[in-house]
């Protein structure tokens, strides 16, 4: 019997993933790391900007939305304000882009510490698949997120209890 991936229609796929040139890797680590900073801020005026207004996204008990203030309602608010300390792990992303530079992936852990009812820290650890093209507005960010998927890892509690201030809407 032979392997559906052994034939030729699929050897394109034993050929190297299109990892981002330098310039475009580069930049979509910024945006990772500036946009890790307005989560940790709680800061969700300053995240806007990082969004497509119709982004597609979802999460780990999260069904899929469309638009910015439904995911900043049913993402942002239950995650941000209870946990703290996020940040994405830019040493073991990895960014992949259409030949033209038309369009971005990045594929990157993260960490943040999430809270126990009793107020015990606890790691929260998971991974994040986002989808960037670039921004047609020069004036704005460079890159401009048009789907996200975060997840916890396995076996990492859904809920946390922090209570932080939300710093701008």
């Amino acid at each position: 019997m032979t392997d559906a991936l052994s034939g030729s229609l699929h050897e394109g796929l034993h050929a190297a993933l299109p990892e981002a040139p330098p310039a475009i890797r580069d930049a979509v680590l910024d945006w990772l790391d500036r946009f890790s900073a307005t989560v940790r801020e709680v800061d969700y005026r300053a995240a806007y900007p990082f969004w497509h207004p119709r982004i597609l996204a979802f999460g780990t008990v999260q069904a899929v939305v469309e638009g910015l203030a439904p995911f900043r309602d049913r993402q942002w608010e239950s995650v941000w304000p209870r946990t703290s300390g996020f940040g994405f792990r830019l040493d073991a992303a990895r960014v992949l882009a259409a030949a033209d530079g038309s369009l971005a992936v990045a594929i990157a852990p993260f960490d943040s510490t999430g809270y126990a009812p009793d107020g015990a820290p606890f790691d929260r650890p998971g991974r994040t698949t986002l989808v960037l093209m670039p921004n047609p507005d020069a004036a704005g960010e460079l890159w401009l997120a048009v789907h996200s998927h975060m997840s916890l890892a396995r076996g990492v509690p859904a809920d946390s209890h922090g209570n932080r201030a939300v710093k701008a809407r």
